[in-house]
């Protein structure tokens, strides 16, 4: 089975999601890597420079063995098949995975709501709204909706969920999004849990010790 990737060069959750569960089940990939000028085009022609085919024209996209397959979710579910990191008999926990890639989507959605605006200030300023109301709230359902009793978001080892959570917090919380203050999960202890279990798992610190520029703040998980 051919595997390739397609996604900016960015370890946002979206694609992480994915490649992780694919190198945590030690199958190769291709991770390809689409810049903006490129990425202009593929929203006009939903293809890359290539002819690869983008369905929906956006990212991330995997293209399976000539078969390009799109949107977050369907890529980490057939991701965490290959790698035995997403149930195929057990319907029950697979919706409880869903659910928090869904809850993942959510915040960044709202997230994105704020970069509409041309002008840097009212983005700040909008934001800085969000930490302190919708954004808050959907962070305390977060929390409140995970194990009190686990290092993990379900069970008792890492999984997709862990994964989307630990990279959206990381995009949260690493001072990128002018705005959101860095010790934004502060006050959740579920989530910074989570992140800091995600963080320090061997298997995790090879992926970033891998693909990760070595001065990218990953997260502010204390």
């Amino acid at each position: 089975m051919e595997l390739t990737f397609i996604y900016f060069d960015f370890p946002f959750w979206r694609a992480e999601v994915g490649k992780i569960a694919l190198f945590m089940g030690g199958i190769d990939f291709e991770n390809r890597k689409v810049e903006g000028e490129e990425f202009q085009r593929v929203k006009e022609t939903g293809q890359l420079d290539d002819g690869t085919l983008i369905p929906f024209h956006q990212l991330p996209c995997l293209v399976v063995d000539g078969v390009s397959i799109a949107q977050t979710g369907g890529i980490a579910r057939f991701c965490g098949k290959l790698s035995g990191m997403y149930p195929k008999n057990d319907d029950v926990l697979a919706a409880q995975i869903d659910q928090f890639l869904d809850m993942a989507t959510d915040i960044t959605n709202l997230i994105f709501t704020t970069g509409r605006d041309e002008d840097e200030q009212i983005k700040k300023v909008k934001r800085q709204e969000l930490s302190k109301g919708e954004l808050a709230r959907k962070l305390r359902m977060l929390d409140k909706s995970m194990s009190g009793e686990s290092d993990w978001v379900l069970g008792s080892d890492l999984g997709l969920a862990d994964i989307a959570i630990w990279r959206l917090m990381g995009w949260l919380s690493g001072g990128i999004l002018d705005g959101i203050p860095t010790d934004i999960i502060k006050s959740f202890p579920r989530i910074s849990r989570v992140c800091l279990a995600v963080d320090t798992h061997p298997k995790i610190k090879e992926w970033v010790r891998q693909t990760y520029p070595k001065d990218y703040v990953r997260g502010n998980y204390l």
